[in-house]
């Protein structure tokens, strides 16, 4: 059996060029949970994966595994991207869609 597609995920953090790769199937997932959060206006980061295990599913969330650390990694990819965008530079952060 191959394995599943798995998306690159790297951090905008200097001096740190490490690139974790998660199932595509999770990326994509939490990416659009992202966004469909951040439609609705900014967000404070520690609010974050509380307000995405809301809007998931007990079976996505069960099959996810650990939220919290796919919900910073999927984010930090985003900020990469260009996706989202931190409003503030200090705590708390604010995250927007940029």
């Amino acid at each position: 059996m191959p394995d599943a597609a798995r998306t690159p995920c790297r951090t905008p953090a200097e001096g740190r060029d490490g690139v974790t790769n998660i199932p595509t199937w999770k990326f994509d997932l939490l990416r659009q949970t992202i966004l469909d959060e951040l439609a609705t206006g900014e967000c404070r980061w520690s609010d974050l994966t509380d307000k995405i295990r809301a809007r998931l599913s007990a079976a996505d969330l069960e099959r996810i595994g650990k939220l919290g650390w796919h919900v910073v990694t999927v984010k930090l990819e985003m900020e990469v991207r260009g996706d989202i965008r931190r409003t503030t530079t200090g705590s708390p952060q604010i995250l927007t869609l940029n």
